[in-house]
């Protein structure tokens, strides 16, 4: 697995005719379902309709192409529509390619470098907060087309629009609200009754015909957008070293989300068909999908788990699926496209409410609050706060430095040091369960990791034994930190200095690894370094006995 070859390479080898089939429907179906999720995404992210087309085409190939999934889908994803949104505000479509362009490439190297594991570490908490914040986000964001309203400003804070939304709710377009509303019904509706054509496409058929038959005063794509039918094609964007020092933190947040999505989607894929993805061949797919992306006039891309879940439920078992649903969305492109102006804004803000409801992750989200530590709420509840106020790097970031706190308390609560007692055989009726301590000698067990929440208390509660030889028994100690090295020179420093001497009892494999390397060893004495308990304790005799002699 940890070979970076894509996919695609290794299924072609047992490749037949019926899986050829069964990818090529797959890919069909697929690229039906993403023709209005395309357009509609690329609208909430600020762009014009066939940018959302063009990431679908030229990145959903190149991943599916490269990539370290069978079944992967990639194209414009929710997740992203409010991020780029803000970024175009900000720095305009060419700061935008720019930004994903970097990000492509921090993703290549997250690849190379092998770092594809280290999503796992992320907490479920952070991921289910910032996804239920960004569905909010983009839920706030199509408040404006669903109602109809006309603002007067164009606010890029959620925060700011929701203001907006209040302070011009009074341009409220009834025409529009009853298009929003048919096209939200026949998108709760339809699928109940017909599952295998997606209910988008009927719901913009029905609300495009109502306009039209009926003259309604209702803005469509056509209205507000310039369609276009062009293939895409490269281009290179001018920068600056300004202008790269200023979007570095947007091309972080594009690499963070797109490598965080793509693997939870391609986790959710491996459930459903019983393979195995290869992470770093996903992110460097990821990050040359972004790249080819951006160059070709689209936005952002990552694995889109709804479409993934569909091409798995039609078939689709191979790359080559991903592939036909590039290739059928670009024929769409030039034969269809014009029709797009005819779709209505309100019909794409209800589109937009429902892939905001599906990715929002809410009951995940109110089981956490009811069932989990009250830890693990605030870092759910702060990330998702963060995500809405803020922005997702914040809230990374901030969830992250939190659950990595409340990480550490947790653990130095379970770390304890405590010194065995005193064994009288006549009174001590359980002494069978315990060794017998040699007199002079005292013994201490550590539970738990020493890192440095906790390497002071182990050394004070170390350093308060009275006796002529210490047994450190770390049998339970997992690992051990620098912090926790720097606590073994402090307890080596004080037993020379009074004349102690200390024994360590099963030492396991990474505690002994740091304290070879740190030079511990040589100070504490190979001799004191023993394998067991039982070991320990002769040792403790041995030197008892030398030191009653003297």
């Amino acid at each position: 697995m940890n070979k970076l070859q894509p996919k695609l390479f290794s299924v072609m080898k047992g490749y037949t005719k019926a899986q050829l089939i069964k990818d090529l429907t797959a890919g069909v179906i697929v690229a039906i379902i993403a023709l209005p999720l395309s357009i509609a995404l690329a609208l909430a992210s600020g762009v014009t309709p066939e940018q959302g087309l063009y990431t679908a085409i030229i990145a959903g190939f190149v991943i599916s192409f490269l990539g370290g999934s069978r079944v992967q889908i990639a194209g414009p994803t929710a997740a992203f529509a409010t991020i780029v949104a803000g970024i175009v505000a900000k720095n305009g479509f060419s700061g935008l390619v720019l930004a994903t362009i970097i990000a492509g490439i921090l993703l290549i190297l997250m690849g190379v470098f092998k770092l594809g594991s280290l999503i796992k570490y992320i907490p479920y908490t952070i991921t289910t907060g910032f996804t239920t914040g960004i569905a909010i986000t983009l839920v706030i964001g199509q408040l404006k087309d669903f109602f109809g309203l006309t603002f007067q400003n164009s606010p890029i804070e959620t925060v700011e629009k929701v203001e907006e939304v209040i302070h011009q709710f009074h341009t409220f377009n009834f025409e529009a609200f009853i298009i929003g509303a048919v096209s939200l019904a026949v998108l709760v509706v339809f699928p109940k009754f017909i599952k295998k054509i997606p209910p988008s496409i009927f719901a913009i058929i029905i609300s495009a015909a109502l306009v039209k038959i009926f003259n309604m005063n209702v803005n469509t794509i056509g209205s507000l957008y310039t369609i276009s039918s062009a293939l895409p094609m490269p281009s290179i964007p001018e920068f600056s070293l300004e202008t790269v020092k200023a979007i570095i933190p947007d091309a972080f947040t594009i690499a963070v989300l797109a490598a965080v999505e793509s693997l939870l989607s391609c986790v959710v894929a491996d459930g459903m068909t019983g393979s195995r993805h290869n992470s770093n061949m996903e992110l460097i797919a990821q990050g040359a999908g972004n790249i080819a992306s951006a160059l070709f006039g689209g936005i952002p891309a990552t694995g889109a788990i709804a479409r993934t879940a569909a091409n798995i439920k039609n078939g689709g078992r191979t790359p080559i699926a991903g592939m036909v649903h590039a290739v059928v969305l670009l024929l769409v492109l030039v034969v269809l496209m014009p029709y797009a102006a005819l779709i209505p804004m309100p019909t794409i803000a209800a589109i937009l409410f429902v892939v905001a409801y599906n990715m929002s992750e809410w009951r995940e989200f109110v089981s956490i609050i009811k069932r989990a530590p009250k830890s693990d709420t605030l870092v759910l509840v702060v990330t998702f706060l963060l995500t809405v106020i803020f922005d997702l790097v914040v809230a990374i970031i901030v969830g992250i430095i939190l659950a990595t706190v409340l990480f550490m308390k947790r653990m130095s609560d379970v770390t304890d040091a405590y010194g065995w007692k005193e064994i009288d055989e006549k009174t001590d009726t359980e002494h069978i369960r315990l060794k017998k301590v040699p007199d002079g000698a005292m013994v201490f067990e550590i539970t738990g990791p020493i890192f440095f929440g906790v390497s002071n208390k182990i050394a004070d509660v170390i350093k308060s034994g009275k006796k002529d030889v210490l047994v450190l028994r770390m049998r339970s100690v997992p690992a051990i930190d620098a912090t926790g090295i720097h606590s073994f020179e402090s307890i080596i420093k004080l037993c020379k200095k009074s004349g102690k001497t200390l024994i360590l009892s099963h030492v396991n494999e990474q505690p002994m690894k740091t304290l070879v390397k740190s030079g511990m060893s040589e100070e504490i004495g190979e001799e004191n370094i023993c394998k067991n308990i039982d070991e320990a304790l002769c040792r403790a005799e041995e030197i008892l006995s030398v030191k009653t002699r003297k």
